[in-house]
């Protein structure tokens, strides 16, 4: 048992946690870091490293089937369980970056229990008492378990748990429609399963409805069964046979089930009422510069209660390092925050969709449109399925939506624009190598210019006039 006296101290050990601790204690700062679970957090064992992981087993598997380029198609032979292996080895070998071994080699204080506040000013984790200047809750989320009827009886996963699985699923039942629901759709369905996606709204509803529907149609083709609009009324069996009787009556069998319906804060073991901390039904009540009620005591990430998504905990350690260590004023913001589903094709999205977008700015609106089979590298690749648009008021993007391969990478050129408030010139200025798939976000730039250039007949009139002036 031991009385701490520190600069930070940081509650969890996830992606945004480590990126402050990482960033503080090289800065000077005495940083004490608590995580009583694992190191590395949701994303590096539960989320987004095993996801891709296993999408990129499944990606493989599919390259198998294709007839295409000369190429005889052959049936994949795929081993589920090695599979999951590769998933194993992924995370396995991310793992150092985020060790205790690695953050305690850099100075950090790293003690491994879950901490609670017992005061305004002071957190107990295990035996030991931290007396801080400044507490960050970096806790994170966890999936979300609606409490449908006969759920609890039911053995069901959620993405905790499901890449522990090592026997295939015969016929996987997702609960959800989202990024997660659709990447583990495609993922198991490339891998031998039958799937059945229910979602009680719009698939991929957060996104622009025109480009979501290209990836739904191709996972529609690849033989995903997705029901949307219905609500899971009932759910009832046993392993290996198991039921979902949706709103409208209608019954989905299948042998696994999987809950991907969303994310609740961890907030339950922290004591914040302690610390005079405020929350929400989202999370951790927050101001723009990421402080809670208690000014001493900031939250980051998915606690935080806004876009749940790696990189935004990583960007709110940069504002907090800011204001924290530096004293400077400092304030988060989304609106230049990208997010992508990583299916095939990907779907991305930073900033305003068009229909948020004409809400917002009406008549002043552009939306400049560039189509994946209008670039060379895609049609060279056999991927022209889907586009980009970009929505642009007084001649700056305020969003861009990309669907089709490669988006999550095509999108960060819309987000750097987004964030320094950048013209689409800029964009149309740049010279794009070619044959890439970079050059749609130059087509799609200089399709916002083209009617002023092209169906303009004052530039028409005065080329002509140039031309006679000219020796």
């Amino acid at each position: 048992m031991a009385d701490i006296k520190t600069d930070l101290c940081i509650i969890g050990a996830g992606s945004g946690g480590l990126a402050l601790a990482a960033g503080a204690v090289q800065m000077g700062a005495r940083v004490v870091l608590i995580e009583g679970h694992k190191m590395g957090g949701d994303c590096l064992n539960y989320g987004c490293v095993p996801s891709k992981a296993l999408l990129a087993a499944g990606t493989k598997a599919q390259a198998l089937r294709g007839a295409r380029f000369g190429v005889a198609p052959v049936t994949p032979q795929v081993d589920y369980a090695a599979a999951k292996d590769h998933v194993a080895s992924v995370i396995a070998a991310i793992a150092p970056h985020d060790s205790q071994e690695r953050f305690e080699g850099l100075g950090v204080q790293v003690i491994r229990d879950w901490g609670k506040f017992v005061s305004p000013r002071q957190v107990q984790a295990g035996g030991d008492t931290i007396t801080a200047r400044r507490f960050v809750i970096a806790t994170g989320s966890s999936p979300l378990v609606p409490p449908i009827p006969g759920l609890d009886g039911v053995p069901h996963d959620t993405n905790e748990t499901i890449f522990d699985l090592r026997d295939r699923p015969g016929h996987l039942i997702i609960i959800g429609g989202g990024p997660i629901g659709m990447e583990m759709a495609q993922a198991h369905v490339r891998l031998g399963c039958q799937v059945t996606v229910i979602e009680g709204a719009r698939a991929l509803g957060k996104d622009d409805p025109d480009m979501a529907a290209v990836v739904l149609d191709h996972l529609r083709r690849e033989g995903v069964q997705i029901v949307e609009g219905r609500q899971a009324a009932q759910i009832s069996g046993q392993a290996g046979a198991i039921s979902v009787q949706t709103d409208d009556g209608t019954r989905h069998t299948g042998t696994h089930l999987l809950i991907a319906v969303g994310r609740k804060p961890n907030i339950d073991r922290l004591n914040l009422d302690a610390a005079g901390v405020e929350t929400t039904r989202t999370g951790v009540k927050v101001d723009a510069g990421l402080r809670t009620s208690n000014r001493r005591v900031y939250a980051m990430g998915d606690v935080a209660g806004g876009l749940q998504f790696t990189h935004v905990a990583g960007y709110h350690a940069g504002i907090i390092i800011r204001s924290a260590l530096l004293g400077l004023p400092s304030k988060a913001r989304n609106d230049h925050i990208p997010w992508v589903t990583y299916s095939d094709p990907e779907l991305a999205q930073v900033g305003l969709t068009e229909a948020q977008a004409r809400a917002k700015y009406g008549d002043r609106l552009t939306v400049a449109r560039a189509d994946m089979a209008a670039n060379d590298r895609a049609v060279a690749t056999g991927k022209t399925a889907g586009g980009i648009k970009v929505m642009i008021a007084a001649g700056r993007p305020v969003g861009a939506s990309i669907v089709g391969a490669g988006a999550g990478d095509l999108i960060g050129i819309w987000a750097l624009a987004i964030a320094n408030g950048l013209k689409v010139g800029a964009v149309a200025n740049m010279v794009a190598p070619y044959p890439t798939l970079g050059e749609l976000n130059k087509r799609a730039a200089g399709a916002y210019f083209s009617p002023k250039l092209f169906d303009n007949p004052w530039v028409k009139r005065a080329v002509r006039t140039v031309q006679k002036i000219l020796p």
